[in-house]
């Protein structure tokens, strides 16, 4: 049986959207033991978005998606594939066919993927794999999250850290490809150090029958093996994807990894021996926006000007599952 021939993939646009609403950290020592020397000190937090109750994942996801399409110079009837990835859906059946219904999108096929903070980095890889055997020609991909929404804001070691937001990116079929390497990885093992678990209640139906209704639980995290786990798992993974890719760690323009801590930031580039400035960081702003916080750092970095186009980039996730992966890419049409 003959092989397909691989095609090239390129990444020609990127979007972001984040609420109004913002949520201070003296805001939050109005409610919580808290303060916000306490909060920034310990993760480089200053203040995060929220969204209200008439606000939807969804609509973050749309303006995210339409401001990416924008950049590439595409429309979304022109898309053949949409994957949202959340962990925030509003609908658990999933969101993604009605998301790409809201952009336009009437020739794409849409599917949700979840795999927590590393979502961006699973569903990029996954949409590459179609573009490169051919399958389809342009595909979005949008992370979007409201953690705000499975939070305990009473309790101050979780309800610091999480804000919501959506980013995107547009990648499309090319003769040369700019995906110059990946790696992904998971680890059932560290599933419950962090979750959002769901209880399970008896339901008792008939005398002789009784079932069970779930709600879900809000965030629990244990920061300690989480942040063991990253500091030594990440630098792996993005050596891995730097060693297939060929590329030297300082022929990278920047390293965009998942906004969780800044401490984690800076751990991580201590590990790789590069300095600081190499690796954005949105946290003072935008805190932890889960699967969404790589595109929507990699967005504002493009508008500040500082990627430009045949800039290779870096991006890399982790979180809940164990989850985590990196990606090498050059960006923008070739």
């Amino acid at each position: 049986m003959t092989q397909p021939s691989l095609r090239g993939v390129e990444f020609t646009g990127a979007g972001m959207a984040v609420p109004e609403l913002c949520l201070t950290n003296d805001q939050l020592a109005q409610f919580v033991d808290t303060s916000d020397d306490w909060i920034y000190s310990r993760t480089g937090i200053r203040e995060r978005r929220i969204l209200t109750a008439e606000q939807s994942v969804l609509d973050l996801a749309q303006a995210a998606g339409e401001q990416a399409l924008a950049q590439a110079g595409l429309t979304a009837e022109q898309l053949d594939l949409v994957i949202l990835t959340t962990s925030t859906p509003d609908d658990l059946f999933g969101s993604a066919s009605k998301l790409a219904l809201r952009l336009g999108a009437t020739r794409a096929v849409a599917f949700d993927l979840t795999a927590a903070c590393t979502g961006f980095i699973f569903a990029v890889v996954t949409a590459a794999q179609y573009l490169q055997t051919g399958v389809y020609n342009k595909a979005l991909v949008v992370a979007a999250d409201a953690l705000s929404r499975r939070t305990d804001w009473q309790d101050r070691n979780t309800c610091v850290l999480f804000g919501d937001g959506a980013g995107a990116m547009v990648l499309e079929q090319a003769q040369t490809n700019a995906l110059l390497g990946f790696e992904l990885r998971s680890d059932g093992r560290g599933a419950q150090m962090l979750t959002i678990t769901a209880a399970t209640q008896a339901l008792v139906l008939t005398e002789d029958i009784t079932v069970s209704s779930q709600h879900y639980q809000p965030i629990t995290m244990n920061g300690r093996e989480v942040y063991r786990f990253v500091v030594t798992g990440v630098p792996e993974v993005i050596e891995k994807a730097l060693h297939i890719a060929g590329i030297a760690p300082h022929q990278v323009a920047y390293y965009f990894l998942h906004q969780a801590n800044q401490r984690i930031l800076d751990a991580v580039a201590q590990r790789l021996n590069l300095p600081s400035e190499r690796f954005p960081s949105t946290l003072a702003r935008y805190a932890n926006t889960s699967a969404a916080s790589i595109p929507i750092s990699l967005r504002e970095w493009l508008d500040q000007g500082l990627v430009k186009t045949g800039d290779t980039l870096v991006f890399s996730g982790f979180g809940a599952g164990f989850t985590w992966g990196a990606l090498v890419c050059r960006w923008g049409r070739q």
